[in-house]
């Protein structure tokens, strides 16, 4: 029974990660596409972020030139500036509404050379208001694909490690048939993971896309997997010692006269 439940778990996990793999390189948009309210809510925080950033050039020259003179400027200045960001806050949403359309357009010139736009627009100056859009539309523009660039990145790492491990357990099942115990835990674990992914993709899909993209979170499943992995291993090519001691202290640990021995 555990090793039919083992394999199942193998076979469901590689039928739902690898063509979802496959998929983000067939139609590279793909992950575009089913995440635009990430995108706009990220995109949102960097332009927040960036506006706040615009400060007032420090000048010891002028004010030892002009003294008590220079802090009135300075303040007339700074009054100015954060009128300007308000106003930059306040075009914002329209910005980003009117930049997303454009670049959901897949043939549009826009989406080429993001790099040197966004490099272009990463100091922002005291300027008029007019100037200060432009170069917010530029940044919004580079950040829209630099954000999806990383973002599909992040999806496939995530996506071919899952399939990885999945296709390792199937095979595993049946290299080592005489350890279906020991396969029972890193098969729980990827089965539980699977579960919670799935319902933060299907009912909390901003979290999801949070989790993956360039996020400690996301490093720390990673790490999950891997220590899935390396128990997998330990089952392969080690005659799962290691794992027989976890799954031993498990059981200790819960007061089971329940134990296994080296397959």
């Amino acid at each position: 029974m555990k090793k039919h439940l083992l394999r199942t778990f193998g076979l469901v996990g590689i039928i739902l990660f690898v063509p979802l793999l496959v998929l983000t390189f067939s139609d590279p948009h793909t992950v575009e596409k089913s995440a635009k309210g990430f995108i706009e809510w990220k995109l949102k925080n960097e332009m927040n972020e960036k506006i706040d950033s615009i400060i007032l050039p420090q000048s010891k020259a002028l004010k030892r030139l002009l003294g008590d003179k220079a802090k009135v400027l300075h303040q007339k200045t700074d009054d100015k500036l954060a009128e300007l960001k308000q106003h930059l806050k306040d075009d914002m949403p329209a910005i980003i509404a009117a930049q997303i359309a454009k670049m959901g357009n897949l043939s549009c010139e826009c989406r080429k050379k993001w790099e040197e736009r966004l490099k272009a627009s990463i100091k922002f100056e005291i300027a008029s208001l007019e100037k200060a859009k432009e170069k917010l539309i530029n940044f919004t523009q580079a950040k829209y694909m630099e954000i999806v660039e990383n973002l599909t990145m992040d999806v496939r790492i995530f996506l071919g490690i899952n399939s990885i491990v999945f296709i390792f357990l199937l095979v595993t099942s049946f290299l080592k048939p005489k350890a279906t115990e020991h396969l029972f835990l890193p098969g729980i674990l990827l089965f539980l993971s699977t579960a919670i992914n799935s319902y933060f993709y299907l009912f909390e899909q901003n979290w999801f896309y949070t989790i993956l993209y360039n996020d400690y979170t996301g490093f720390g499943y990673l790490a999950y997997l891997l220590a899935i992995f390396a128990i997998l291993c330990d089952i392969i090519f080690n005659k799962a010692r290691i794992t027989t001691e976890i799954i031993n202290v498990l059981a200790n640990a819960i007061g089971s006269a329940f134990s296994v021995a080296p397959c």
